[in-house]
């Protein structure tokens, strides 16, 4: 494939990242921090200083408006696609185990849209998960937004709420012309979202919220774009991913169970 594939490593300090050419690593949130020898997001239009809110978005955002691209993707310096079994990681290590260059490659010419294995939340919807773990008046919002803005994607937007299975992380691969169309749709709706939400009070963790609704809006607009026939079903091909920390899942399920049926909300991340 001639094509110039660019697959972003949202990274919020200095760490391990692929060799492979493929990735770039961006220093996300970088406004006002000393550099860690990546890629900066605040190099050229940007909205670096919004990372405290957008999370990974604000490297996202500077690809979008500065990177020279065909495709591009995006995954965490925690989290990658990989097409290795187990077996594989465990005998070459993970970080020998994403997705190559040759990989993605073999991917594309084959697909529109590379997003991660879908979560499953079985005794939840999409919303009511969200609502219980941290605040669904972010979704309320968001859809009078869409409603005002996008109301062709409201359909959409309920029938994903009552879903109980979602791509997150806000990792995909997908052309520039989608890219762009999806981008576009994207930060026009957070921006207004910034603008009806109150953080006055909210934690640090909290008032990441942009970023973790943004997860959720991804889902929308593909399955948009799946339900009117812009992109076929079978040009969305699901990737594993692997997390190359280690998930503290006695404290998840523990925190899972509590937000669900005592009401408390998460704190901190797993």
């Amino acid at each position: 494939m001639d094509k110039k594939i660019r697959l972003l490593v949202a990274c919020h300090k200095a760490c391990e990242v692929p060799s492979d050419p493929v990735y770039l690593p961006v220093h996300v949130g970088a406004a006002g921090k000393d550099d860690i020898g990546f890629q900066r997001d605040d190099d050229g239009e940007g909205i670096s200083e919004k990372n405290p809110l957008y999370c990974e978005l604000t490297g996202l955002y500077w690809a979008w408006k500065n990177l020279d691209y065909d495709y591009l993707g995006l995954v965490h310096y925690r989290r990658y696609f990989t097409l290795k079994n187990k077996k594989y990681q465990k005998e070459h290590g993970k970080m020998n185990s994403v997705l190559t260059t040759e990989e993605t490659e073999k991917l594309l010419a084959d697909h529109k849209v590379i997003v991660p294995k879908r979560r499953k939340y079985y005794i939840e919807s999409c919303y009511s998960h969200y609502a219980h773990t941290f605040d669904g008046k972010q979704f309320d919002l968001a859809r009078e937004i869409i409603e005002e803005k996008y109301p062709a994607f409201l359909d959409d937007f309920d029938r994903f709420m009552k879903q109980d299975t979602c791509w997150l992380f806000n990792m995909f691969i997908m052309n520039r012309q989608l890219t762009d169309q999806y981008l576009h749709w994207l930060f026009d709706i957070l921006t207004e979202l910034e603008k009806r939400y109150d953080t006055a009070g909210m934690t640090d963790f909290e008032k990441r919220y942009v970023g973790r609704v943004s997860e959720r809006l991804f889902n929308v607009w593909l399955i948009h774009q799946i339900r009117t026939g812009y992109i076929a079903r079978k040009d969305v091909f699901e990737v594993p991913y692997l997390y190359m920390g280690e998930i503290d899942w006695k404290r998840k399920v523990i925190s899972f169970v509590k937000a669900k049926f005592l009401h408390q909300k998460y704190d901190k991340s797993f």
